[in-house]
């Protein structure tokens, strides 16, 4: 562990209060050889800091830099470049859940040269622009704090970036990293949206506590017909029966089962597409 960042390798478990109740799990899944996507995670002790100071503490960028190298050699991708581009998440983990109330951007270090490099080394140009579309989306409306409508998959980015500016009168970063500390304020920032405070003020939640950011190499949902994204329970919520209880969507991305745009399907029907994968997901739950 470093001033303000560590990895998520499964060597040791941090305190929740430090990592977050994501990143605490995510090393916890790491530390029983689940298979969990390499992650870091920066620390609640920086977003403290970052609340005080309204800027990133001294070193955070050159640790979020290191921990981008460290991923790359955990994947074996570029983030940012081709020909095997590393795509992550950045997502928030406040040590007590709060369901909803701050902000995820998915698809990070895409841009058209690694939208491109996805293309080939996939052999599918619309899941590589879907892919950029998904991202300028979420970009547009965590970051920049606009609604930009939904944009069309037969638009190029430039199109993309246009609609944007005029919606927000912004402009995108064109280099990934200024992208990835942009997100990384957005996420800090939740934190004291309004909808989180009245969260806390409901639940009895410190507003000293602050949240961690996890940033963890992008798998994907939306590549074929054979992925999807689901959320699972390894015991049925609603009567406390010890059998699994999820749902599963084919060929999306986390963001669209929360969206209530689309309806879930139940997890049983991964079974009929991706049986090993369900397996493997019920075997993990149970080791869980």
């Amino acid at each position: 562990m470093t001033r303000w960042t560590t990895k998520l390798d499964g060597s040791d478990l941090p305190d929740k209060l430090l990592i977050g109740g994501k990143g605490w799990s995510v090393a916890r899944m790491a530390a029983l050889g689940l298979t969990v996507p390499p992650a870091f995670v920066i620390t609640t002790e920086a977003c403290t800091e970052y609340r005080r100071t309204k800027d990133f503490p001294d070193g955070l960028i050159d640790e979020i830099a290191e921990g981008l190298s460290w991923l790359e050699a955990q994947t074996g991708r570029t983030y940012g470049h081709g020909p095997s581009p590393l795509l992550v998440s950045v997502r928030s983990g406040a040590a007590i859940s709060m369901p909803g109330m701050m902000d995820t951007v998915l698809n990070m270090g895409i841009c058209g040269e690694t939208e491109t490099a996805l293309t080939e080394e996939c052999g599918d140009p619309a899941f590589a622009r879907d892919t950029h579309r998904r991202f300028h989306e979420l970009y547009s409306h965590i970051v920049l704090k606009t609604d930009a409508g939904e944009l069309s998959n037969d638009d190029t980015a430039q199109d993309w970036a246009e609609t944007i500016r005029a919606a927000s009168g912004k402009d995108l970063p064109a280099d990934p990293t200024d992208r990835l500390h942009a997100a990384v304020r957005a996420v800090f920032e939740s934190w004291d949206s309004r909808r989180a405070k009245r969260y806390r003020k409901h639940h009895d939640i410190s507003d000293d506590l602050g949240t961690a950011v996890v940033i963890q190499a992008m798998v994907f949902g939306n590549m074929s017909g054979a992925s999807g994204t689901g959320v699972m329970f390894s015991r049925n919520p609603i009567d406390g029966n010890p059998t699994p209880y999820g749902e599963y969507l084919v060929n999306a991305q986390g963001e669209d089962v929360v969206s209530g745009k689309f309806t879930p399907r139940p997890l049983d029907t991964m079974r009929d597409t991706v049986p090993e994968a369900h397996d493997a997901l019920l075997d993990g739950a149970r080791r869980l």
